[in-house]
Formats: C-alpha cells, sequence, structure tokens
C-alpha cells in the first residue's frame, strides 16, 4: 500500500517536474527568439536618450536577462521586467525602425513575440 501511494507520489511530481521543464524551455526559445529579432533589425534603440545600434541593444538585452533571468520566467514577463525601461532611471526604451517608425519597446517586442507565436503554432 505505500510503495504504491510513494509511486503515484514520484510519477506525478516527476510529470509536474517535466511539464514545468518545458515551459522554462518554451520561455528561454522565445525570449532569445525576441533578442535575436532586435539584432537582426535595421532598428536603432533608445536607451536613457541615447541611440544604440542593434547588436549593441541585443547585447544589453543579454546581460538585463543573465542578471535578472529569475524576473523573466516567461517572455511577457522578460518584456514587462527587463526589456521595457531602464532599471536605472526608469525610461522606457524605444525602438526607431526605417519602414514603421518609433515604437516603445514593449510595444516592438510584443507583436515580434505574438507574430511568432502565431508563425509557430
Amino acid at each position: 500500500m505505500f510503495f504504491k501511494l510513494f509511486q503515484k507520489a514520484f510519477l506525478f511530481a516527476l510529470a509536474v517536474g517535466l511539464s514545468m521543464i518545458a515551459v522554462a524551455d518554451v520561455a528561454e526559445e522565445e525570449i532569445n527568439f525576441l533578442i535575436g529579432s532586435v539584432e537582426s533589425s535595421a532598428c536603432v534603440f533608445v536607451r536613457n536618450g541615447k541611440e544604440h545600434a542593434a547588436d549593441d541593444a541585443a547585447d544589453h538585452l543579454r546581460l538585463k536577462y543573465r542578471r535578472g533571468k529569475r524576473y523573466a520566467t516567461s517572455a511577457e514577463k522578460f518584456i514587462d521586467r527587463l526589456a521595457s525601461e531602464s532599471s536605472w532611471s526608469g525610461k522606457p526604451y524605444f525602438i526607431n525602425c526605417p519602414d514603421s517608425g518609433d515604437h516603445r519597446s514593449k510595444d516592438w517586442l510584443s507583436a515580434q513575440l505574438e507574430d511568432y507565436r502565431a508563425a509557430n503554432q
């Protein structure tokens, strides 16, 4: 009796753990996609009033993600907590793209995420 209960509890814990790993893998993949989207764009990233090239912006977002990964357990949380504003000044980040103009990074990244998810369903 005890062994069967232990076995059921173990299998349940294993299933929960595996599903959490799968969710973490999806979040990591989506976040890496978002950073890559910034990097491969022809956009200028505006942070604290200064313009930064796309590759520099991507490096900055990677740094913020490495340091604040525990706060970004989903792509949405990455956008909201790490990629939308300066943690130093509180000023929002902007992305200026030649084909579509100025956007708050939160809006631009959210649109990129929506397109990515639609393409990968």
